[in-house]
């Protein structure tokens, strides 16, 4: 639905002789827009079940050893150890379990709905990663004195979710439901999350440099009048 809906919005924005500007969101649903969509098999409880179970019992890393065997390159984007990623490990042996098919197969044969405009792509890559690191810090510790820790609570207090959800193992999310129900201190959550927020950062960085005819910019340097001549020039060729 997100992609015939961005590709409704971008119709109406052209035909009104304007131009889309599509801004920030992740990264997956671009390329998505971009290529189109992957047919895969809806989720199975049963097999997730399992899987989790398997986990508990013998580590995520042995489930990760097993999807190398049979995905390497989904293993390479998919890191065993990381917090956020198990889901990921996890779809990727029931894709394979559901289809008989590595989930890599199934994506790369899928990419062949392209888009119907020229995209221009840009993309801002920091070169200093203590500058970066010292933004993202800041931005987390906005985002406390803002008050996330109470709209963790209120989720909390619902009763029907859990760390098993998406959702609640969102970065920053899941490091405060553990500082919540009492398994890290404060000051360990601001830690935890902070770490967890580089990481993300880190792979949506290494994502963007793999991503095919983007112009990178590095945000400490940005060159304004550069960034608007190469777009006029797109837009005018």
């Amino acid at each position: 639905e997100f992609r015939s809906d961005a590709l409704r919005e971008m119709q109406d924005i052209t035909a009104q002789g304007k131009i889309p500007l599509l801004v920030g969101g992740t990264m997956l649903y671009f390329r998505a827009l971009e290529y189109g969509l992957s047919d895969l098999p809806e989720a199975n409880s049963a097999i997730r079940a399992r899987l989790e179970a398997e986990a508990a019992t013998h580590g995520w890393q042995a489930l990760h050893d097993r999807l190398a065997a049979i995905d390497p390159v989904a293993a390479q984007r998919i890191h065993p150890n990381d917090p956020n990623d198990p889901q990921r490990l996890q779809r990727a042996l029931e894709v394979f379990e559901l289809t008989g098919t590595p989930l890599t197969t199934l994506q790369q044969a899928a990419w062949h709905d392209a888009c119907p405009y020229q995209l221009f792509k840009i993309a801002l890559i920091p070169e200093n990663r203590a500058w970066l690191h010292e933004r993202l810090a800041q931005r987390f510790d906005q985002m406390l004195q803002q008050g996330v820790v109470d709209e963790v609570q209120k989720l909390l207090v619902r009763g029907d979710l859990d760390t098993h959800l998406p959702a609640i193992r969102a970065v920053g999310y899941r490091q405060i439901w553990d500082y919540l129900i009492n398994e890290i201190d404060y000051n360990q959550m601001r830690d935890r999350a902070i770490v967890a927020t580089r990481q993300l950062a880190k792979r949506q960085m290494t994502w963007l440099r793999s991503e095919k005819d983007v112009s990178l910019y590095n945000p400490q340097a940005l060159n304004l009048s550069s960034v608007i001549s190469n777009v006029s020039t797109f837009i005018g060729g």
